[in-house]
């Protein structure tokens, strides 16, 4: 495979953090726009990686870094917004999608690859919508685009178990809202391998991958198993949806807004998937259970990361 420019938006993220380590092991040299360089000076140690202060909202200052690239990655999105009518939604996936899909064009950018979301484009929730909306631009555009749906991602410092670990240490009893709903978390790696690959095979275009993990479960059950893990006895109750859609509200005035009522909204459809995109591209999903036991009891993320290592490898 010929090493690549790439661009990334988004890349000083959850997912980010580890797509580019692997992007860099490839041989890629990476473009990664943030909008507080400064602040993830701990990516820039690469040799292949430089960061750069960018507005990801400015068409032209778009154009300008994007000239000479081989493909653009956007992995920018976000679970709650400042406000509740849909507009930080509208603004940071369709927007600026939109914007990048015009950007890539002019600049000449032959390929680009999309976070999504499963489920996209369905139910009442700003964030399914604006996904879905997201994903309009860019299978209308001329790239040669690759889109990618994943359920929940799991893995060191994730906004999931370690969330709700979080929670479950504090709290004797655990109201949740939409309990029922159904989940196949993915594994970080597992996703960041799957952009590596979708980059490195042409054939990959014009396709869109779900990745789901090996395990569907319930959002109750995932709690549950939770609290089993970090040795807490707790109660998890699931609430009515109307009980749940108040939880949302008094969430959305809480400090650092745990949970909205969007956040409700999404819950209400399953997060799962029988077409197994992880599969397509050749990746062999890692299980839960082989990552969150050693991730909850303080293993250090490099040894987590050699465990999904091992178990994929296993599974092979």
């Amino acid at each position: 495979m010929k090493p690549m420019r790439v661009v990334i938006l988004g890349g000083t993220g959850f997912i980010g953090s580890r797509l580019v380590p692997r992007l860099h092991a490839d041989g890629h040299r990476i473009t990664l726009l943030s909008r507080n360089r400064d602040v993830h000076r701990e990516l820039g140690v690469l040799p292949r990686v430089r960061l750069e202060n960018a507005d990801p909202y400015d068409r032209k200052t778009l154009e300008r870094h994007l000239a000479g690239a081989d493909a653009a990655i956007n992995l920018v999105g976000i679970l709650n917004e400042p406000g509740s009518d849909g507009s930080g939604f509208r603004r940071a996936h369709a927007e600026l999608t939109t914007t990048l899909v015009a950007a890539c064009t002019a600049a000449r950018v032959p390929r680009l690859l999309q976070m999504s979301a499963l489920r996209a484009g369905e139910g009442a929730s700003h964030y399914l919508r604006t996904r879905g909306e997201a994903e309009a631009a860019v299978r209308a555009s001329r790239l040669a685009w690759t889109i990618f749906r994943p359920s929940v991602v799991f893995g060191p410092g994730d906004g999931l178990f370690f969330r709700f670990a979080q929670l479950l240490r504090i709290a004797p009893v655990l109201p949740l809202a939409r309990a029922g709903t159904r989940l196949a978390p993915v594994y970080v790696g597992d996703v960041a391998e799957a952009f590596a690959r979708a980059l490195a095979h042409r054939h990959t275009a014009g396709h869109v991958y779900p990745l789901v993990g090996p395990r569907a479960i319930t959002l109750g059950d995932l709690v549950r198993w939770t609290a089993q893990l970090i040795g807490r006895r707790r109660l998890v109750i699931g609430l009515p949806d109307a009980l749940g859609m108040l939880q949302g509200r008094v969430g959305e005035w809480l400090p650092g807004k745990p949970v909205s009522r969007d956040n409700v909204r999404t819950l209400m459809l399953d997060s799962t998937s029988e077409t197994d995109g992880l599969g397509a591209l050749g990746i062999v999903a890692t299980p839960m259970e082989a990552i969150v036991p050693a991730m909850l009891s303080g293993t250090t993320a490099r040894e987590v990361a050699y465990a999904g290592y091992r178990a994929r490898r296993v599974a092979r």
